[in-house]
């Protein structure tokens, strides 16, 4: 058996191998170990090798479905080997093969899926910074490829994708990037050939090249597609009759979003990797699992085609006009049939599978009706076609699973009891033999009793001695000589007759070919689907859009959501705008504000105080911009969105250990990002740059990319800012505007009123916020002494930033060549911010002037000097 075994398992090295024996899947050796330690079960031994006991762990294999989907989630991959043989005819061992290798990114059983993700396998190759990315989702038959160009859009993509098992080639040179993914796999170099992935593709799309699909044969990910295709047709050990076509994913047609920037705004992951308080959880009302996994695509991967979001805007509409609870109800009926025709093309669906199928077609003359009714205008009319020709109805195909599948089958086949009666007379005539014919077993009691005068006679069946004639001990005298014991009671005799022993033979042999016979009408049911399994996998991929529209509908009426605008002019405005997840979390009402940026008017400049709202603010707006883009109504009263391509993040602060990079590193690596790759329709959000650093490196680095982006990209730009001295660029930018967050301080406590208003904030209330965070008082007073020594030196501190500014060693650090500035302009501008100072804080300016005066060494002549001298300056300042 460990011959066996080892034979076995030479053929799957790198996964666990479940051996079956008897009622337990066994492990041995390294696997045991493994798996003891990932699932918490018993490590034991059994025999030795090389002598030494040989380590085994195992599972019932009726509870293998729990222990596969821990792996599958920890990102394992388990080969199922089941035995084939009959032990009746085999010498030694009985025959076993492995009959299906469930991976995280292949498997397709309800039971090892998380209902409301994606299980997406990828493949990536490289060559000279360009990569190519292949990835499928078998449960959608979604297939789609992407050459992408460096490591920060390749790292976008696959955060986009959501990969759940990622192949590599062997000679990859770039294995660092895929540290934080789980269930990697390193394949052969011949499976990225690209004429012999080539040659598998148009296999198994029967093409002659890839024209049709609009993909050029030449791109890299070719290779990666050849990869994908071969190691799903190994896992799955059958014909992929639903993967029909592959995508081109092109960049120019979505939104685009880096990796950094999806995690920032907290889509369908919050920053501790949780799913609570993110803008899935806030918008998902979906009525069906895989409409939720479809608005999960949508968040991810935001649409520039304009008639498309504006046909989405018109079905929401008309839903939201029309019984859009009713139709969420159908929908729900309806059910995951995305999935379950997955696994009917991969023959691997399951009794329970046919019944929902059957349930859910039966829905579709009501949802078709409904839809109907939607009609409202020629508009909505060319709209609502689509779903009704791309949905149809199956009543051939309903009525055959009516008919064949009883209501409430069991989980699987083995033991029969799914077709239901009346489908197949063979099989209900079986299924009468094998259940006894008790008219047969009546017939022979009634007869028995007589021919003996046993009035208590009785003629009976169980599961575990077959057929029998029961007698009372006290009446054994009056059995007649043809009747042979077959069990002794306590109380009783059983006995059997040659006439019952023949129907029991019949009645044993009937049940096995009810069984088989049941087997093939059951596999039958496969190739009865598979002609219209095309058709059904565009309808399932029409009503998850339909799901997804009617929860935008919900959504718009439930959380005040209103219909944006799309324009071709280059502007984002919208009056009223909120964010949608802190609303929904906080008890208060939500301050909304509004917000207008265009040519005029590129970058606001965001000051104000921490807690203020600054980054609620930039978040809500990128969030309003990524709303618009999937076709859903948004939080603000209303809206104009011009073209975007691409939204940036550069917001938070953390070390990324792993890569060996600070803080600061991660920082100054995606500003880098974005500087190198925004355009000037882009939408960027910087987020305290420079504050990773020292204060004059910081400040620095933060006037030449603010200076870099209004200069060279001129993008809509929200840069939030603690530097108060990169208010002043507003003079020298006419496209750069001052705003604030403002707050009231009375008696060093403060109120944040959270409404952005035009100008530059006074001060920060760094003290006044640490005094609500609970700092000591202590540290309060010595912080509020110290800041005092500071603003003193602070004409001194401007005019050595001002001359520092333009520093050429800091500029070229993040590839800015023309972001310098005269030192003569920047001097006149820091003069100009503490002219400002001194207007916005007069009463504190001249306490500070009061104090540095000794006034008993002043003349009057002296002291009527330094009068003047400051009258001078207040009345600067003013103007």
């Amino acid at each position: 058996m460990m011959a066996q075994y080892l034979g076995i398992k030479a053929d799957h090295p790198d996964i666990l191998l479940f051996y079956r024996m008897g009622d337990f899947y066994e492990l041995f050796f390294d696997d045991a170990k493994k798996a003891s330690n990932l699932l918490n079960i018993s490590l034991t031994a059994r025999g030795k090798s090389g002598g030494e006991p040989i380590p085994m762990a195992g599972v019932p294999y009726h509870a293998a479905e729990n222990y596969l989907a821990k792996l599958v989630k920890m990102g394992e991959s388990v080969a199922i080997c089941e035995q084939v043989g009959d032990p009746a005819t085999s010498k030694g061992p009985v025959d076993r093969k492995v009959v299906r290798i469930v991976t995280p990114g292949t498997v397709t059983d309800e039971a090892l899926l998380d209902d409301r993700q994606d299980a997406v396998l990828a493949a990536v190759t490289a060559h000279k910074n360009m990569f190519g990315i292949a990835y499928i989702d078998l449960a959608s038959a979604r297939f789609h490829v992407i050459d992408c160009a460096g490591e920060e859009a390749f790292l976008g993509a696959l955060e986009r994708i959501k990969v759940a098992e990622l192949l590599y080639c062997e000679d990859f040179e770039y294995v660092h990037l895929l540290e934080k993914f789980k269930g990697k796999r390193r394949r052969p170099i011949w499976e990225f050939d690209q004429q012999t992935a080539l040659s598998k593709l148009n296999a198994q799309f029967s093409t002659l090249n890839l024209d049709g699909f609009g993909i050029d044969a030449d791109m890299l990910a070719i290779g990666s597609a050849g990869c994908v295709l071969q190691y799903v047709q190994e896992t799955q050990r059958t014909q992929l009759i639903h993967i029909t076509q592959i995508t081109h994913d092109n960049h120019s047609s979505i939104l685009y979003m880096d990796a950094a920037t999806q995690r920032n705004l907290e889509l369908t992951r919050n920053l501790s990797g949780g799913t609570e308080n993110t803008v899935l959880s806030v918008i998902d009302k979906t009525s069906t699992s895989m409409g939720s996994r479809l608005l999960q695509r949508y968040l991810h991967q935001p649409i520039r085609d304009k008639a498309e979001i504006e046909k989405r805007h018109t079905i929401i509409s008309a839903i939201q006009s029309s019984d859009y609870q009713q139709l969420q109800s159908l929908l729900k009926e309806i059910g995951d049939i995305e999935r379950i025709l997955a696994r009917v093309a991969l023959r691997s669906a399951r009794p329970r599978d046919f019944a929902r199928l059957s349930h859910g077609l039966n829905q579709l003359p009501e949802l078709l009706a409904q839809l109907t009714q939607l009609n409202v205008d020629d508009k909505t009319s060319k709209v609502v076609s689509y779903y009704l020709d791309a949905i149809s109805h199956y009543p051939e195909l309903a009525e055959l699973l009516n008919r064949a599948i009883i209501e409430n089958p069991p989980v699987v086949l083995r033991d029969g009891g799914v077709i239901a009666p009346g489908y197949s007379e063979e099989l209900d005539e079986l299924r009468d033999l094998a259940q006894g014919a008790s008219a047969f077993l009546d017939a022979l009691e009634v007869r028995e009793r007589e021919r003996t005068g046993i009035s208590t006679l009785k003629v009976n069946y169980n599961k575990v001695h077959g057929f029998y004639i029961e007698v009372s001990r006290a009446n054994s005298a009056l059995v007649p000589p043809d009747y042979v014991r077959r069990q002794t009671l306590k109380n009783n005799e059983r006995y059997i007759i040659e006439e019952l022993k023949e129907h029991e033979d019949k009645v044993l042999t009937s049940q096995s070919r009810a069984l088989a016979l049941e087997k093939r009408l059951y596999e039958a049911l496969f190739d009865s689907i598979m002609p219209s399994l095309n058709q059904l996998m565009l309808s399932a991929s029409a009503i998850a859009k339909l799901d997804v529209m009617s929860n935008f509908a919900e959504r718009a009426i439930n959380l005040d959501l209103r219909a944006p605008q799309l324009v071709e002019d280059n502007l984002i405005e919208y009056a009223g705008g909120r964010h949608p997840v802190v609303e929904h979390v906080m008890s208060a009402p939500f301050i909304a504000n509004p917000l207008y940026v265009s040519d005029s008017t590129q970058m606001l400049m965001i000051t104000g105080p921490n807690m203020g709202g600054k980054s609620t603010y930039m978040r809500q707006t990128a969030l309003i911009v990524l709303l618009t883009y999937i076709g859903s109504f948004i939080p603000a009263e209303s809206a104009k969105i011009g073209p975007i391509d691409r939204i940036f993040t550069r917001i938070g602060a953390a070390d990324d250990l792993a890569s060996g990079r600070s803080t600061f590193m991660v920082e100054m690596t995606e500003t880098a990002n974005i500087l190198n790759n925004a355009t000037s329709n882009s939408l960027v959000l910087m987020d305290e740059i420079g504050r990773g650093t020292s204060t004059y490196d910081g400040l620095s680095l933060a006037w030449a990319c603010a200076q870099y982006l209004a200069d060279n990209i001129r993008c809509y730009t929200l840069f939030a800012t603690h530097y108060f001295e990169l208010t002043i660029l507003d003079q020298q930018y006419p496209h750069i505007q001052n705003v604030h967050l403002s707050a009231i301080e009375h008696n060093d406590d403060i109120k944040f009123m959270h409404q952005v208003q035009r100008g530059a904030a006074s001060k920060s209330y760094g003290l006044q916020v640490a005094k609500l965070a609970g700092v000591p008082k202590a540290v309060l007073g010595v912080a509020k002494q110290k800041l005092r020594e500071l603003e003193d030196n602070a004409h001194q501190t401007a005019n050595s930033l001002a001359s520092a500014a333009p520093s050429a060693s800091s500029i070229a650090t993040l590839n800015t060549p023309h972001a310098s500035v005269d030192s003569r302009n920047a001097t006149k501008h820091y003069d100009k911010y503490q002219q400002m100072d001194i207007a916005l804080d007069a009463p504190h300016w001249l306490e500070q002037k009061l104090k540095a005066v000794d006034l008993d060494e002043l003349s009057p002549r002296e002291a009527q000097a330094l009068m003047y001298e400051w009258r001078k300056q207040l009345n600067s300042a003013e103007r």
